[in-house]
């Protein structure tokens, strides 16, 4: 057996464990700020003024909830991946400068920052072949 067996064998065994494991964690984060109602996106959207936008903070918390949460479910799943992907993504930027800019230590941000390297990978190497295909 080589040592490359794994990588050249299951490339996409790894992709789908990969997008499953951090698409369950993404939904779990998600969730409890999709039930918060309006207060939690209210405060979850004031947080975009770190990058200049200051209207709307209800809209902007609800697109991140819904990042996260359905994000989670459509990247676990493979389905509309990179989009999902790309919301994950910058959500976890948002909240990375968020964490940085009030101070934060290295394990403030590290999750927000861990999550968006590993969401840009996956949006440069898609989902694999074993995902869900639109249509």
């Amino acid at each position: 057996m080589s040592k490359n067996f794994l990588s050249k064998t299951y490339p996409d065994l790894g992709l789908l464990i990969i997008r499953i494991g951090l698409g369950i964690f993404m939904i779990k984060h998600g969730w409890p700020k999709i039930m918060g109602g309006i207060s939690k996106w209210e405060s979850l959207g004031k947080n975009m003024a770190v990058i200049g936008i200051t209207f709307f903070p209800v809209f902007w918390g609800l697109c991140a909830a819904l990042a996260e949460t359905a994000g989670g479910l459509l990247m676990a799943l493979g389905l509309f991946f990179r989009p999902a992907v790309f919301f994950i993504l910058f959500t976890m930027f948002v909240a990375f400068m968020v964490n940085l800019k009030n101070g934060g230590s290295f394990g403030d941000w590290s999750e927000a920052a861990e999550i968006g390297v590993v969401c840009l990978g996956l949006l440069i190497s898609g989902p694999g072949k074993y995902a869900v295909k639109p249509g």
